[in-house]
């Protein structure tokens, strides 16, 4: 922790779905209408090379709530979104940082999606519980929440719902105890139409050159979903852009209205503040609709594992900076528990970010990222991506090697390159120790038992074509 941090801050974390980083502002799309992202990154630091450690939603906000890689907390799928949460615990039973943080005397609250274990009963650790119960991606229709054990139900778009619980905590709270508030907005997940007209209609006549219209290449096994493409289908292509801005947009406009009471109620400079998503989103880039379960196999292209990372913490983290270093989720949940004082969740994997957006950044930062999905896993570095996927599920699809510097748009793979095989042995023996080191018994990603069906799509209970 930088020695000139206060003691005890109050912790908002914004944790999005499905929000690709080249969406804000912040990260250079000129098109886009995020402006409170955008004050976030220029009063706090941005992340460039911030990553999910798993590319669908569950088994990240698991990593982010626990610490651990889905090989150790042993969610490896989306879980069913069913009260029972598809008859799976998911992290029901695991230390959370809500847990350890109320064990330390913070308020605690979640308003939005949850989307770890079941919505009922309410997680360990939290004092206010307003959840989603079922249908968690409906826009502008019947909804029904948690809030604690009793159902509310709701009609209409959510975002709104779930921020007027997010002020209505902010203005409640005892004011003597710090406060953590995880606010899980479910825009931009799809489906992303219907968004209100005055967050889309400023696109209507825009082309989105921003966003790349791909082919899709066999290399990626087989599509499940195929984006409106504009040689094809132009106007369908610019409508569900322009709805996944304004979704964008809409989560935006709930950060700002956090933001605003934070500093009504005078706590903006005692609080430290996170913008993140569990995952990136594909919307034509590579050919490909959603993330990391767009593909049969799984995929791990960048726009998938990249997420958004922005952080203000006034006194600690510096205005305006840019941080290169690859993050993660689980680098995440360290510098939350670091920075409250508490300390580290057992097994945890993950190194506090904070230091890398102070004045010392540490030199010894590791120089590549690692991912799991099942039985497939990735490492990633600057240069290079090697994606291995195990015997099982994806058994018959080939491992790939993508060279970034010369394919950044991963087109090739180089794996039976005679020249590629130092780097192999290099990334297989980093991806080995990690494993080694972070896997618990009975929950690891390769180890087929483990891979119980979570979800009616999951890729391992699907056909490859």
């Amino acid at each position: 922790m930088p020695t000139n941090a206060p003691a005890r801050p109050n912790i908002v974390v914004f944790f999005t779905d499905d929000l690709a980083y080249w969406t804000l502002g912040a990260y250079g799309n000129a098109a886009a209408a995020t402006p409170s992202a955008d004050l976030l990154a220029r009063t706090g630091a941005r992340f460039d090379r911030a990553f999910t450690p798993c590319p669908v939603c569950s088994p990240a906000r698991a990593s982010f709530w626990t610490g651990l890689f889905p090989s150790g907390h042993g969610v490896h799928d989306w879980l069913e979104e069913r009260e029972d949460g598809g008859g799976l615990p998911g992290i029901s039973a695991l230390d959370t940082i809500a847990s350890r943080l109320s064990a330390s005397g913070y308020a605690t609250a979640l308003c939005g999606k949850w989307h770890a274990s079941p919505p009922t009963p309410p997680a360990p650790g939290f004092d206010v519980w307003f959840t989603q119960a079922t249908g968690t991606n409906a826009r502008f229709g019947p909804q029904t929440f948690y809030e604690g054990r009793e159902r509310v139900s709701f009609h209409g778009h959510p975002a709104g719902f779930i921020g007027d619980r997010a002020v209505r905590f902010l203005r409640e709270r005892d004011r003597d105890r710090p406060f953590f508030l995880c606010v899980g907005l479910v825009d931009p997940h799809t489906p992303h139409q219907g968004q209100p007209a005055r967050l889309t209609s400023r696109l209507a006549n825009h082309d989105f050159p921003e966003v790349p219209d791909e082919p899709f290449l066999p290399i990626h096994g087989t599509r499940r979903w195929t984006p409106p493409s504009a040689r094809t289908n132009p106007e369908e292509r610019r409508r569900q852009l322009a709805d996944y801005y304004g979704a964008a947009s809409s989560v935006d406009e709930q950060l700002g209205r956090v933001l605003d009471e934070l500093d009504n109620q005078g706590a903006a400079s005692s609080t430290l503040v996170v913008y993140t998503s569990d995952h990136g989103h594909c919307n034509g880039q590579h050919g490909i609709a959603t993330k990391g379960n767009g593909t049969i196999p799984v995929n791990f292209v960048d726009e998938a594992i990249r997420v958004p990372l922005l952080i203000r913490w006034p006194g600690v983290v510096r205005p305006g900076a840019e941080v290169a270093a690859p993050v993660d989720h689980c680098d995440l949940h360290a510098a939350i528990l670091e920075a409250a004082g508490v300390s580290p969740s057992p097994g945890q994997v993950g190194r506090s970010l904070l230091p890398l957006a102070s004045e010392n950044s540490p030199a010894d930062w590791r120089e590549y990222q690692i991912c799991e999905y099942g039985n497939s896993r990735m490492i990633r570095s600057e240069r290079w991506k090697l994606v291995r996927r195990h015997p099982g599920p994806n058994g018959l699809f080939p491992d790939t090697l993508y060279d970034l510097a010369a394919d950044p748009r991963e087109t090739t793979n180089v794996i039976d390159y005679p020249a590629a095989h130092p780097v192999l042995e290099e990334l297989d023996r980093l991806v080995d120790e990690f494993f080694a080191r972070h896997t618990v018994p009975g929950r690891s990603g390769l180890e087929m038992q483990n891979l119980r069906r979570s979800n009616a799509q999951s890729p391992w209970n699907l056909p490859a074509a």
